[in-house]
């Protein structure tokens, strides 16, 4: 069984002109609620779901915006690649980062991971990115998210095999732990379509992650109620509650905090996760006018 681990964090980690913060345009994977009153964290991946290299989830609390690229004209990614495949695709990074002038510094370190040693242990010791804190992880990032360079080695890299590139930053080792195909969102149309049918009904897992108070103002017929500020409570055992291998669809009222979710569930193992587009919300508007908004 896969369960969450780690305790809840309220300290947030300063980084925001860091080499991570440039090189890796997004956050992800999190569970992030930047906007109060809702609980904010961050969970990295965890030895248990990866079968490999990080020790422990460790929660820490993303920055409240997106990441801007003012001030990095020269990071927009542009690198293009003849697979088709790479733009639906989401790939779990592990890098460390040396100087442009430590090239012998770059040779041994790429020895010695091929000759067994952690790239967690190695990057905590040697790497100049502030990932280094979290064993070099960069997270899931998607094509567009990255330096050009950067990119187009981890998206050409075969899974867990060791590759080296040259950014503005300096020369990296980098390794593609795992890959996944990004949540699905699911309009409000065709979600009402298939609840007219009374075998997915009983099938679907139909969960609401918004508060009590949301859903006494508004709510649909089917779903569980999982409340964010409740995660502590439903989290650790969260696939004794659902099944990981039947269809998830996760609501809340527009559409951010069910993505976060169903992010968070799909890197718990859950095989086919569909966020609600437009939430409740779009619901009411587009399907029942009868629902209250709020």
């Amino acid at each position: 069984m896969l369960r969450v681990t780690g305790n809840l964090s309220a300290a947030s980690s300063p980084a925001a002109a860091s080499f991570s913060a440039a090189l890796r345009l997004s956050i992800a994977p999190t569970l992030a609620f930047v906007s109060a009153p809702h609980l904010r964290l961050f969970s990295t991946i965890s030895r248990s779901f990866l079968g490999g290299r990080i020790s422990s989830l460790r929660p820490r609390i993303p920055s409240p915006s997106p990441m801007s690229l003012s001030g990095f004209p020269a990071l927009k990614a542009s690198a293009s690649f003849s697979s088709g495949s790479s733009a639906g695709r989401e790939i779990l990074v592990q890098h460390l980062l040396v100087k442009e002038d430590d090239s012998k510094l770059l040779v041994e370190l790429q020895k010695r991971i091929l000759e067994g040693e952690d790239m967690s242990d190695l990057a905590a010791e040697y790497s100049i990115c502030p990932s280094k804190k979290e064993g070099g992880i960069l997270g899931w990032v998607k094509v567009g998210q990255m330096v050009p360079e950067f990119e187009e080695a981890a998206f050409g890299a075969e899974p867990n095999h060791v590759v080296k590139c040259k950014t503005q930053f300096g020369w990296h080792l980098l390794q593609v732990l795992s890959e996944r195909e990004p949540v699905k969102d699911i309009q409000v149309e065709e979600l009402h379509s298939k609840m007219q049918d009374p075998v997915f009904m009983e099938e679907a897992q139909l969960i609401d992650v918004r508060e009590p108070d949301e859903i006494a103002k508004a709510s649909l017929p089917g779903f569980q109620v999982f409340p964010l500020r409740q995660f502590g409570t439903w989290a650790p055992d969260i696939t004794t509650k659902l099944n990981p291998e039947k269809d998830v669809f996760v609501l809340c009222k527009v559409g951010g905090r069910s993505l976060q979710v169903a992010n968070w569930l799909q890197s718990q193992g859950f095989k086919s996760v569909y966020n609600v587009a437009g939430g409740i919300l779009a619901y009411s508007r587009k399907v029942d006018p009868s629902i209250p908004t709020y």
